[in-house]
């Protein structure tokens, strides 16, 4: 039991952040909580349980007047809290994880708060998850056995407006309301010093997931009350320190619970058997989902492409089953298992699930392996056309219903990123914001597309700043968000107050967009899907994709490919109405045979950079970056005018990154764009930044010497 002393009440609030591998996290939420505490007296303790991403070194570095416990070993939540508590000298003490970002009114807010309600004993504050949507761990009930039913047969879910259901996560109450609770969430826990004397710390038999629980149980038993207090919030990206550590999350969890219930609720054998019993169907419910959930798109992929063969045969044959009996157990398996192995390796199914182009790049990829198999295996090439109609069909199924959930479903941004697909806005106007679009245009293969600037008014509305338009105000987000598809927004921290930016996260909540924010440092992009670094340039590392044999040979099979089937197909048609009428269409189709010879390839640098010679910093050594190309990465990028170091950039990232795939994607992203934007070709793209390469030519810098990278590529 913690002794009371004069010492811990010399400071007002005592705020205590237990830190495992999330660097950037921390930085901002030590960011944030500095300016919360402005007019307070109070410090700041971090416990840091033997982080390996260099936690410590940042605290050390941009913090010298934090606190700091640095652990030898991971002592779990509890254990490190309670050793922070042990050292805590402040009146109130304020529990936040790391991966948090407060207001600037937050604690003033909270600890106002319980100035005027001295019945109260913990408190806990509205907490948005990182696309603004209400977080409903953050006020909850005990789970007696009629809530702990509900929850686990999951009627709270069907009927979350019911007050006789929906008692575990109190979804019946207003988010916007105060009221009291029986527990808040263990991510926000302000609470007062003599009640932390009282009750004692956190109980240390609990590692991780629980504690908050059992801590809120004993001091509503000990008489004090505990609040939910939605007069300020927070944001809580949930679960970082989770994903960088080898904790099995759910076993973890339902175990705490079994903890929790044992503790608790064992003088009550029935209760106690059926809270248990509870437990162990919601936590084999959970590992069940968690085991399908990565392969419930693989199955409906495959059982897909059994289908686009089953209607193949069908338009071809006339009947289903027309084949050798012994042949479907290899017909309705082998096909099906190489589209998902194609989709598999093009990351379909990891971190580019919604992407239609992928898809797309992977089953003609697959279709061109199933072709080579069939002509080894002569038992079953039973009918060509038939694995022409299935891949046809397959192209349009596959990607088809990928293309549906992004249009009218709610598929995260984290499903949508690609290469050219981040649809981005960025919340500001400012010189700040304006930096971030410059660092963003040199990150290239982050993804990011910024679209254009939400500035804090309607004022400037179509106003352009960096060549980018000013699309809408902070206010109407939602609306552009809708309007212009939008999967990313990013806010400054310089351009922004905290509160403010919580207010506009909270106001497009439910949309299904990834929030970023930039802090005052300006080096990453912290967002729920991912932390991208915005500091300088990669060091460029020496292989390159491009200089392989097997990457170049590929290049030029599909190249020949492509070009000797529109040639065949589609060239004589272009060159006879090209006499008639030149196009930027038939212009572009007309240099064909330029990329069956060779001096061209269908995906490249554009004309003139492509000859400038990139060096890897020895002397007389040269990398190749590629044929001149009818599309690619600079030529995507046609309707904005790139400075020669993002020309560099592409270059570069194009020459490392280069694969078949990704060829096929540029290709795909062209034709798309091009009917998207009222482009008339391949070639239109192309001709729209010809002045500016040469430009690049005649009077910009050449392409930096790529620095050699001794400690391996980034």
């Amino acid at each position: 039991m913690p002794k009371s002393s004069a010492r811990h009440t010399d400071l007002q609030l005592s705020v205590i952040l237990v830190n495992y591998n999330v660097r950037e996290f921390l930085d901002h939420a030590l960011a944030s909580i500095q300016k919360a505490m402005k007019g307070i007296r109070g410090e700041i303790i971090v416990v840091d349980n033997a982080s390996d991403d260099g936690s410590v070194q940042m605290l050390q570095r941009r913090y010298p007047e934090v606190l700091l416990i640095a652990s030898k070993t991971n002592l779990g939540f509890a254990r490190a809290n309670n050793l922070a508590l042990s050292r805590a000298r402040g009146k109130y003490l304020l529990l936040i994880n790391p991966d948090t970002i407060v207001q600037e009114d937050t604690l003033r807010v909270m600890l106002k708060f319980f100035e005027e309600h001295p019945e109260v004993g913990l408190a806990g504050c509205k907490i948005l998850n990182p696309d603004g949507t209400f977080q409903l761990a953050c006020r909850r009930s005990f789970p007696t056995p009629w809530v702990a039913f509900t929850k686990v047969i999951g009627l709270g879910a069907l009927f979350p407006s019911s007050k006789l259901f929906g008692k575990y996560n109190l979804t019946y109450l207003n988010p916007d309301a105060m009221y009291e609770v029986d527990a808040v969430s263990g991510s926000f826990m302000l609470l007062r010093r003599d009640v932390y004397e009282s009750v004692g710390g956190l109980d240390e038999d609990f590692f991780m997931y629980g504690e908050d629980l059992d801590w809120c149980y004993r001091i509503q038993r000990s008489g004090k009350k505990i609040y939910y207090v939605p007069l300020t919030q927070i944001i809580h990206y949930k679960g970082e320190s989770t994903k960088r550590s080898s904790i099995n999350e759910i076993k973890t969890f339902y175990e705490a619970m079994y903890l929790f219930v044992r503790k608790h609720f064992r003088r009550s054998m029935a209760l106690y058997l059926f809270l248990h019993l509870g437990i162990f169907l919601s936590s084999s419910l959970a590992r069940i989902a968690s085991f399908l959930r990565p392969i419930r798109m693989v199955i409906f992929d495959f059982l897909l492409v059994d289908v686009a063969l089953m209607v193949a045969e069908y338009i071809w044959r006339g009947e289903v089953f027309s084949f050798a009996p012994r042949a479907y157990s290899v017909v309705y398996t082998v096909p099906a298992a190489i589209v998902v192995w194609s989709l598999s390796a093009a990351g379909v199914y990891t971190h580019r699930r919604m992407s239609v182009s992928r898809t797309m790049a992977g089953i003609m990829m697959s279709y061109l392996v199933i072709s080579a198999t069939v002509a080894f295996f002569r038992d079953y090439a039973f009918s060509r056309a038939v694995i022409v109609l299935s891949g046809a069909l397959s192209l349009l199924l596959l990607p088809g219903w990928r293309l549906l959930v992004r249009l009218y479903g709610k598929s995260s941004p984290a499903d949508r990123r690609g290469l050219f697909e981040r649809r981005t806005l960025i919340v500001g106007t400012d010189g700040a914001a304006q930096e971030i679009h410059k660092r963003i245009r040199m990150k290239v293969g982050d993804g990011y597309e910024v679209l254009g600037f939400i500035d804090t008014s309607h004022k400037r509305l179509g106003e352009k700043v960096s060549g980018l338009p000013i699309l809408g105000s902070s206010d109407n987000v939602a609306k552009v968000i809708d309007e212009q598809r939008v999967s990313d927004v990013i806010f400054s921290a310089q351009t922004l107050s905290y509160k403010d930016i919580l207010t506009v996260i909270s106001r497009a909540g439910g949309h299904a967009v990834n929030f970023h924010i930039v802090p005052n440092t300006m080096d990453v992009i912290i967002g729920k899907a991912s932390v991208d670094s915005l500091g300088g340039l990669p060091l460029v590392p020496i292989s390159y994709n491009i200089e392989k044999l097997q990457n170049r040979a590929w290049k030029r099979l599909f190249d020949i490919a492509v070009s000797t089937f529109l040639l065949i197909s589609v060239y004589p048609f272009v060159y006879l109405k090209h006499t008639i009428k030149s196009t930027p269409r038939s212009r572009a189709l007309l240099s064909l045979p330029s990329v069956l010879s060779g001096k061209l390839s269908l995906v490249g640098p554009p004309m003139g950079y492509a000859s400038l010679a990139q060096t890897n910093g020895k002397a007389g050594q040269s990398i190749f970056i590629g044929k001149p190309g009818m599309t690619g990465l600079v030529q995507l990028q046609s309707d904005r005018a790139l400075t020669p170091e993002e020309i560099e950039q592409y270059g570069l990232y194009y020459a490392r990154n280069q694969s078949l795939l990704l060829d096929i994607e540029i290709i795909l992203k062209t034709i798309f764009r091009s009917k998207s934007k009222s482009v008339d070709s391949l070639q239109e793209l192309s001709q729209a930044t010809t002045e500016q390469h040469r430009t690049f030519e005649k009077g910009a810098p050449r392409p930096r010497k790529a620095r050699r990278n001794t400690k391996g590529a980034r």
